[in-house]
């Protein structure tokens, strides 16, 4: 009898079966593909924004670096809060907030809405992004079969950003700019569903208070630092509106540093980066960060305002660079066996480098096979094969208690250098065209804007020539579970 009473009970609650690997590395990579593609996608829309809503040329700037320096600045917190109250949890908190986000963007009437919209995009990507890696590492057990798996999430990642341009200049062409966040809401819904029902919950660590001041702090000073780089273009570098941010965010960023030593829980322990494969990745992925991430946007404004493309040719322009970051990231798993994650970071970034130089040589009557395509299958096989070894090497070098905070490092570091660096080369580009309007200026003439766009391209390429020196010097030579 008891033993019937056992089989009925068994019968009427059987145990839910793990779901494949496969679908749990898609849903991870579908939350990473959408907050990549967001840092880009608005890119070629950003004329059309600029007619319908009134934007001024510093409010085109801040559409992209809302949601970068938002995602960056709460990307610890949103790692941390990963481990401490489940990263299934954090995952939906995140694409949820991403998603509505998302259509009020798509439905703002004013700038202002537009701006605050894009910040909060940033937030729930944030809260996502750390939780899309952890995820995909607790799943996947270490060795080669977590390498690819980190190869594919790398590539699906780097494809969201090389995407943005084609998706957004379907969009806008075929529809109107709002679609390119109006898009996200189906999406997001779809993933959303697909992640309560087949994701499984985990979390590591204690249940310690969250950081929330120290992730203000970072945020603050890295806006502030960013928007006193951007005030340069305008204001010039001794006018009090510079000046003050100027030295406001770095105070706020060195305050960051002081909390975090003292508090008893801090949102980024520092002893972390006492840890050599932690540190030295996370800072040569800050300056491949802010050398890469202006790509797009500085390739897509070439595209239209000097070559005349419309939106939808300047996306299908770069797609050749799209796949070739997708080859790239998942070529890197198989170089880094053969010799080794330092190796690949280096031959990446070096090929990269290469790229940005050939580019730089662009003319107002560039043709599309030297001017575009080939220079931008170099800039882009070398970010993906650059990529992947250094988020290996990062996350290597902590336990896995510390997951999702090294996962959020990472992808902090990454964009904290791209939004710092898409201020600093839009003042770079402005220096050097002429006239005041910036490059956005519809004023300025095709050869002004061509010469700011090549020394941005320029200015990169010796950045991460210095950056593949700081990776050869530094990095370790192996990852202890890459």
């Amino acid at each position: 009898m008891t033993l019937m009473l056992e089989a009925a009970d068994v019968t009427r609650a059987p145990r839910r079966t793990a779901p494949p690997t496969w679908l749990v590395l898609a849903l991870a990579c579908a939350g990473q593909f959408l907050v990549v593609l967001d840092v880009s996608v608005v890119n070629v829309a950003l004329p059309s924004m600029r007619a319908d809503l009134g934007l001024s040329a510093q409010g085109l700037q801040w559409v992209v670096n809302a949601y970068a320096i938002a995602f960056a600045g709460f990307m610890l917190l949103g790692g941390r809060a990963g481990d401490l109250y489940g990263r299934k949890r954090m995952f939906l908190v995140g694409l949820g907030l991403f998603t509505l986000a998302s259509l009020a963007g798509g439905l703002a009437q004013q700038e202002w809405q537009l701006l605050v919209a894009r910040a909060v995009q940033g937030l729930g990507a944030a809260v996502l992004a750390p939780s899309t890696l952890t995820i995909l590492t607790a799943a996947v057990p270490q060795g080669a079969a977590r390498a690819r798996a980190i190869g594919t999430w790398t590539a699906v990642g780097a494809g969201g950003g090389a995407a943005g341009g084609l998706v957004g200049g379907v969009l806008v062409d075929v529809l109107s700019w709002r679609w390119v966040l109006l898009i996200n809401v189906p999406i997001g819904a779809v993933v959303l569903a697909g992640a309560v029902r087949w994701l499984a919950e985990s979390r590591a660590g204690d249940r310690r208070r969250l950081d929330l001041p120290g992730a203000v702090l970072v945020t603050a000073g890295l806006a502030t630092l960013a928007y006193g780089i951007s005030q340069t273009e305008a204001s010039g570098w001794t006018a009090p509106a510079t000046v003050v941010p100027l030295l406001v965010g770095p105070a706020l960023l060195g305050v960051f540093l002081v909390v975090e030593s003292r508090t008893a829980a801090p949102l980024m322990p520092l002893g972390l980066l006492r840890l050599r494969a932690v540190a030295s990745a996370n800072v040569a992925m800050f300056l491949s960060g802010s050398a890469m991430f202006c790509m797009w946007f500085f390739m897509t404004l070439y595209a239209q305002n000097v070559l005349h493309y419309t939106p939808l040719e300047a996306g299908l322009a770069l797609v050749p660079s799209s796949l070739a970051v997708v080859v790239g990231s998942k070529l890197a798993p198989r170089l880094m066996r053969a010799v080794g994650a330092r190796n690949v970071a280096v031959l990446g970034t070096v090929v990269a480098a290469v790229g940005f130089g050939w580019q730089s040589t662009l003319s107002v009557a560039g043709g599309y096979l030297t001017s575009i395509m080939v220079p931008g299958i170099l800039m882009m096989l070398g970010a993906g094969l650059g990529m992947t070894p250094l988020a290996s090497l990062a996350t290597s070098g902590a336990g896995p208690g510390e997951a999702g905070l090294v996962s959020g490092l990472v992808n902090t570091s990454r964009t904290m250098g791209g939004s710092l660096g898409l201020a600093v080369m839009s003042t770079v580009a402005a220096g050097r065209s002429e006239g005041s309007g910036g490059p956005h200026a519809l004023t300025e003439t095709p050869q002004a804007l061509t010469e700011g766009y090549a020394l941005v391209f320029r200015s990169s390429a010796v950045l991460l020539l210095a950056g593949a020196l700081l990776m050869l010097l530094w990095l370790p030579r192996k990852a202890s579970a890459a």
